[in-house]
Formats: structure tokens, C-alpha cells, sequence
């Protein structure tokens, strides 16, 4: 979500990735394959309350969506309403009773997530976890929470830049040392809560998010439903694959699959990418009055297969022929998932593409699948794809040769 801080993105440091895979912390037995399920930020902002987030557990219900695999339904910022005397935590009017919704969720067989910040003041103002961490997860826990979002905003202002002015080593260490404070507070209370690093790819978080008990962490700024922002965040997970894997995931932010005035093409290959990034799939959009296309693609289960492929190995970028990309992503028992992305921006041309099996590794022919048609087909070297404008082709070879 957006940041209310005067906060000075810097560059990230892309640079500083290496190619050591972390290891996750021994504590966490959660999101071994990426989370999936909704957040309530890109479509409600500020507005969502408890009947916004009820209905949005029925319709991943009637929708089939969770059938597919949708499981959280998380609550972003907004809650939050004041502290008492002692401390506690209350909701505001928009939630009257959290631990009654929660138990609302869990009878529909899915999962609760909530959202704070190490801050005083989460992004929108509203009361943050400084100094409050233990408390407050285990008001989490005695709710029934199963996720927990953690976003940095005035963290930055308040601790960092006042604790450690013009000291941007020593800023890094007190953001880390937040996150493993929390981590310990959830960690204590017994109960398994996917906890989630929403800090902006700050100081390579992939870096060292698994040892602090990170689950997923955001590896750039926000999302927004324009083509050209996605394919910008699609473009900077360049060199993360390796911190990718069960337990902990590198998070390019929630889906904008139907919102925005994106087009069914590119629905189709935010959707399609964010399954190549092995990312958490997190519809953002209104399930209420969701249409039948953006159902469709949302439910692709061969698509969500991709995603959710055991092996958690994130796929990446192989070449790029003029405005067409191509990027693979090995799946459990040798698989190999294959995308071939339009990127150009001539709104009505489409690109006549020659598929190069060769600079893949792979022989011809290939026996593959169509994802998105769900065919059967047959890759030859060489071979004609016509891609309309930021349109996708999705195949799964089973058996690459």
C-alpha cells in the first residue's frame, strides 16, 4: 500500500544480490508454497469493514476460488482503533468484533490474515506495533489471525532516521531488528502465522528476511493496474530466483487482475508472470461483481498449478528477440514451464515471433500444453507465434527433451 512518509526511496541496490540461497528460520512450517487467497488494499483502500470482508470470504467460496487454492482472506490497513489504558488494542467501528469474523472465516474453510507496522502509525495513520509487538500478536493469536502483513512507513521516520540520523548502516540494522522483534512475538504465542515483510525491498531484504522468520517480503515499491508499472516490477525480480523456494518467497506485491482499466490480455499475463515468479497470489480485485473473464483467469488451475509448483523454484528471463521476451521455469519431476511475452507497446499490432527452442536447451519438437487454451500442442524450432499487445503464451512441457 502507498507510504505516508516523507520516505527517500533510494535506488535498490540490485547489484548486492548474490547467488547464496538463504535458509529459513527453523521455526516456520507455514506458506510452503506461495500464499494465496485476497487482500482488501487495491480495491477498498481505506473503506473496507467487516461486511466487505465477509463477503469477500463468501464469494472465494461461490466463486470456486478457493477450490483453487485462494485460502487467505487478508485485511490491510484501517482497522486499528485505539489503545486503552493498558495497552490493549481495540478495533474501530468499521469491526466491531475481529474474533467473531475470524470465526466467520474459518467456517467457510479459509484463512484470516491481518496488517500493522513496526511504526507507531501504520501507512494510513492508524496505530501501529512499536512497542506494543507482544501484546499485540498475541491479541492476533487470541483472534485467530493466520497471516500478518508488516509494513514499514513510519518506522522509517520515527525510529530510523531519528535513532540513527545520516546512518544508513545502522538505519538497516534497526529496521531488521523490528522485523525479528515481531517475528519472536508471533513465534511465541504458538500458533502458526505466515508473516509477511512489506518494507520495499529495503537493504536486499532477500537477503536476510528467512533468518528473521520472513515468509515472503516485497522486493520493490507498490503495484498499480497499468501495464507499465507491472512489466517494471516484473523486470526488477532479475536476479532474486535463487532466495525463492518452500517457506520463503520473494513477493513482487498483490494482483491487479481486474482492476484498472488492464485488458483481458494483460490480466492474463500479470497472471501468468506472477505464476512464472513462483509469487504469492493475492487477488486484490472486487469478488462481489467479478466478471466471468476475470473469474476465468484468476481460477486457471494449470496456471495456479505453475505457481504453486512444489519444487518453489522461481523462474526467470532467458531472451529477449525485439519486443517479445521469453522466460522458462522448472517444475517438480523435470517439467519445464515456457512464457512468451509481447511487451510492445503498439496497441494494435501484433508481433509475428519465431520461437527458438534451441536458445531454451531444448530439441525439436516439444509435446506441450497450452495453458491458457487448454491444448495439447506441438513446439517446433523455429515456429510462428502470433502475440497481441502484451499478450501471453503459457505452455507446459511435461517431458522436455
Amino acid at each position: 500500500m502507498r507510504v505516508a512518509t516523507s520516505l527517500p526511496l533510494a535506488v535498490i541496490a540490485w547489484t548486492l544480490v548474490s547467488t547464496l540461497q538463504p535458509r529459513p528460520s527453523q521455526a516456520q512450517a507455514v506458506a510452503q508454497t506461495p500464499p494465496m487467497g485476497w487482500n482488501s488494499w487495491n480495491y477498498f483502500a481505506e473503506k473496507v469493514d467487516d461486511k466487505d470482508v465477509r463477503e469477500a470470504a463468501d464469494q472465494i467460496v461461490a466463486t470456486g476460488m478457493k477450490d483453487a487454492g485462494y485460502v487467505y482472506v487478508n485485511i490491510d490497513d484501517t482497522w486499528e482503533g485505539q489503545r486503552d489504558a493498558n495497552g490493549m488494542l481495540h478495533t474501530n467501528t468499521k469491526f466491531p468484533d475481529m474474533k467473531a469474523l475470524a470465526d466467520y472465516v474459518h467456517s467457510k474453510g479459509l484463512k484470516i490474515g491481518i496488517y500493522s507496522s513496526p511504526g507507531p502509525k501504520t501507512c494510513a495513520g492508524y496505530e501501529g506495533s512499536l512497542g506494543h509487538e507482544e501484546q499485540d500478536a498475541k491479541l492476533y493469536a487470541s483472534w485467530g489471525i493466520d497471516y500478518l502483513k508488516y509494513d514499514l512507513c513510519s518506522f522509517i521516520s520515527e525510529v530510523m532516521e531519528k535513532q540513527a540520523p545520516n546512518d544508513r548502516a545502522a538505519q538497516m540494522r534497526l529496521m531488521q531488528g523490528a522485523y525479528e522483534k515481531m517475528h519472536k512475538a508471533l513465534q511465541s504465542t504458538g500458533r502458526p502465522i505466515v508473516y509477511s515483510f512489506c518494507q520495499y525491498g529495503f537493504d536486499a531484504v532477500w537477503e536476510w528476511a528467512p533468518s528473521v522468520g520472513g515468509n515472503l517480503w516485497r522486493t520493490t515499491g507498490d503495484i498499480a493496474p497499468d501495464v507499465y508499472h507491472i512489466y517494471t516490477i516484473l523486470s526488477q525480480q532479475a536476479g532474486l530466483a535463487s532466495y525463492a523456494g518452500p517457506g520463503h518467497w520473494n513477493d513482487p506485491d498483490m494482483l491487479e487482475v481486474g482492476n484498472g482499466e488492464l485488458t483481458l490480455a494483460e490480466n492474463r499475463s500479470h497472471f501468468s508472470m506472477w505464476a512464472m515468479l513462483a509469487a504469492p497470489l493475492l487477488a486484490g480485485n472486487d469478488l462481489l461483481h467479478m466478471k466471468p473473464e476475470i473469474k476465468a483467469i484468476l481460477a486457471n488451475r494449470e496456471v495456479i498449478a505453475i505457481d504453486q509448483d512444489k519444487l518453489g523454484k522461481q523462474g526467470g528471463r532467458v531472451y529477449a528477440d525485439g519486443e517479445v521476451e521469453v522466460w522458462t521455469r522448472h517444475l517438480t519431476g523435470g517439467a519445464l514451464a515456457v512464457a512468451v511475452l509481447n511487451v510492445g507497446g503498439d496497441r494494435y499490432s501484433t508481433h509475428p515471433f519465431h520461437l527458438s527452442l534451441d536458445r531454451l536447451g531444448l530439441h525439436s519438437p516439444q509435446h506441450a500444453r497450452d495453458l491458457w487454451t487448454s491444448k495439447d500442442m506441438e513446439l517446433t524450432e523455429g515456429m510462428p507465434l502470433e502475440l497481441t499487445r502484451h499478450d501471453v503464451f503459457l505452455v507446459r512441457i511435461a517431458t522436455p527433451r
